[in-house]
C-alpha cells in the first residue's frame, strides 16, 4: 500500500475518545507503520466536541491530512460535522441505537452497530467504542489478537474481570463486522520495523532527561503538562527530582536554585506561565546560572485558549527579561528535535527558551525503538 489511511475518532469531552485513539496507534506501531495523531479537543470536562485523527503508513507520515477513510462518530453531533467529508472506499463505524446518519449524501459505507444488542443491554457508555474498535479492525483487515493483547494490558490495573469483559465485547464487535460489514478494498499493511509511539510533550522530557537533568519543576499549564507527567512518571528511573509547585514564579526561582546548587534543572509552562518568570530569566542572567524553560505555546492574549495552537511567543521569549543579556531559543519544527539544544545551555550557561506548539507537542507519531525493548514497551522511556 503506497498511500496512507487515516481514521478519525470524534465525540463529546468525557466519551473515551482518546483510549481508542491510544489502542489504535499502538496496533499501528507494532505492524511496523509510521503514523502521525492529533487530538483536537476544547478546554472543558464534559460536552463539547473533540476530534482525534490517526494517519498510518508506510512511509513516514508528516501530516494528519484532509482525508478521512474510517469514521468512527461516538455521537450525533459528530456524524453531523463529518459525515459529508466522506469519500468513496470510506467506511462509517457508529452506535445504531443513538446515532442516525441524516440526511448526508455519502458514497461511504454505513456500518451500524446494534450496540444494545451486542452487548445485551449493558449501562455502560463505552462498550460502544469497544464494539467500534473489533469492527474497525476487522474491516481493517487485522487479526483479533493484536487487539486482545493490547487491551489486555490496557485494562489489566483494573482486573480479571474487566479485562475478560472487555475482550468479550471487541469479538462480538469483530465477528459483527466480518458478517455483515465490507472489508476496505486494501487491507492495513505491515513492516519488518519495530516503532515506539511519543509525543512531542514527552519527547521534550525525553529529550532533557537524555541531556542530564537532574531537577524538574512545574506548575501544570495546558498545553505543557505532558512534560511533567512523563517526568513524575519516570523520575525514579531517570534519577530525576520532579516537583509541582504552586505558581510559575516559584517554579523559575526553584530552578534556578537547583541550577546555582550544581545540577541541571529545566521547567516547563506556556505563554502565561512564561510571563511570570521573566522577572526570574533576567535573575539568572545576573548570577550567570544556566536554566533551561521550556514553552508550550498556547493561543493569546492573556490567559488565552489553552487546547487551541498558536505560535505567538516568540517576541516574548527574545525580550524576556530586563536588560540585555544572552539567551539560547530553539524552535521545534517536528517532534523528534527537542534534545538537540539541551547541551548548549549548560555548556555555555546561557538561558535556553524551548518553543513548542500543541500541534506538536500534543501529536503522536512514531520512532524506531532501541533493540534491547520489549516488543510491548510502546513508548519511549
Amino acid at each position: 500500500m503506497d498511500r496512507t489511511f487515516a481514521v478519525a475518532i470524534g465525540g463529546a469531552a468525557g466519551q473515551g475518545v482518546a483510549t481508542p485513539g491510544d489502542i489504535f496507534a499502538k496496533i499501528f506501531a507494532r505492524r511496523g507503520l509510521h503514523l502521525n495523531a492529533y487530538n483536537a479537543y476544547q478546554s472543558i470536562i464534559r460536552g463539547g466536541h473533540t476530534f482525534l485523527t490517526i494517519r498510518a503508513g508506510i512511509e513516514e507520515v508528516t501530516c494528519f491530512g484532509d482525508r478521512i477513510d474510517l469514521l468512527i462518530p461516538l455521537n450525533q453531533d459528530s456524524m453531523d460535522r463529518h459525515l459529508g467529508l466522506m469519500k468513496p472506499g470510506s467506511a462509517v463505524v457508529y452506535n445504531a441505537d443513538t446515532i442516525r446518519p441524516g440526511p448526508h449524501a455519502t458514497a461511504a459505507q454505513l456500518c451500524p452497530l446494534p450496540v444494545n444488542q451486542l452487548s445485551k443491554g449493558s449501562r455502560s457508555k463505552v462498550e460502544q467504542n469497544t464494539l467500534a474498535l473489533g469492527a474497525s479492525l476487522k474491516m481493517m483487515g487485522v487479526g483479533f489478537e493484536p487487539l486482545a493483547e493490547i487491551l489486555t494490558e490496557q485494562f489489566m490495573r483494573k482486573g480479571d474481570k474487566v479485562v475478560t469483559e472487555n475482550l468479550n465485547i471487541a469479538r462480538l464487535g469483530y465477528d459483527y463486522a466480518a458478517a455483515n460489514f465490507l472489508p476496505f478494498a486494501s487491507p492495513i499493511p505491515m513492516s519488518g520495523m519495530q516503532y515506539a509511539v511519543l509525543s512531542g510533550n514527552i519527547a521534550l522530557a525525553m529529550g532533557g532527561a537524555a541531556a542530564g537533568v537532574k531537577f524538574y519543576c512545574a506548575y501544570p499549564m495546558s498545553p505543557s503538562t505532558g512534560v511533567l507527567h512523563w517526568m513524575a512518571a519516570h523520575a525514579r528511573e531517570a534519577g530525576i527530582m520532579v516537583r509541582q509547585v504552586e505558581d510559575e514564579i516559584g517554579v523559575i526561582n526553584m530552578a534556578i536554585g537547583a541550577a546555582h546548587a550544581g545540577v541541571r534543572a529545566m521547567c516547563a509552562t506556556s505563554g502565561g506561565g512564561f510571563a511570570l518568570m521573566t522577572e526570574g530569566l533576567g535573575m539568572s542572567a545576573m548570577m550567570e546560572t544556566p536554566v533551561v524553560v521550556v514553552d508550550v505555546q498556547r493561543a493569546g492574549p492573556s490567559t488565552g485558549v489553552p487546547t487551541k495552537t498558536e505560535q505567538g511567543d516568540l517576541w516574548q521569549m527574545l525580550g524576556a527579561g530586563f536588560g540585555d543579556f544572552p539567551r539560547l531559543i530553539a524552535a521545534q519544527t517536528d517532534i523528534a528535535q527537542p534534545r538537540r539544544p539541551f547541551p548548549m545551555s549548560w555548556n555555555h550557561s546561557r538561558r535556553l527558551a524551548a518553543l513548542g506548539r500543541p500541534v506538536v507537542g500534543g501529536s503522536q507519531t512514531t520512532r524506531l525503538r532501541y533493540r534491547d525493548r520489549s516488543r510491548r514497551d510502546d513508548r519511549l522511556r
